[in-house]
């Protein structure tokens, strides 16, 4: 298995803990970097997988994120849908590296808009 490309999407101090950024690639859905109080940062494509609300826009809380739209909770770990909830947001491999921010391209490129 071959290591991924990586791509730099941000300065890791663009993002404020405790918020989200967003990134955007033609043709790929937009992705959602989210930036913990803890200080650890995750990556998951920008739709909520109830009604497609902007993940971007919740509130982050621990390692989770509620959607702005109807409260639901998404784990930043998984992309899964927590509590009674059901429904997975895919989530995008990310490092930190150098106070840069990478993602997987491939992943990124991969995830068509929908």
């Amino acid at each position: 298995m071959s290591s991924p490309d990586w791509v730099s999407v941000c300065p890791s101090t663009a993002i404020e803990a405790g918020m989200a950024g967003t990134v955007s690639v033609d043709g790929a859905e937009e992705i959602a970097v989210f930036h913990t109080i803890g200080g650890d940062f995750y990556a998951l494509v920008n739709r909520c997988p109830h009604k497609g609300g902007p993940l971007s826009q919740g509130i982050v809380h621990g390692d989770s994120v509620s959607c702005p739209l109807h409260n639901w909770k998404i784990s930043l770990n998984s992309g899964e849908a927590l509590g009674d909830d059901e429904g997975c947001t895919p989530t995008i491999p990310l490092k930190v590296e150098s106070e840069q921010i990478w993602l997987d391209r491939a992943a990124i490129t991969t995830r068509e808009r929908v």
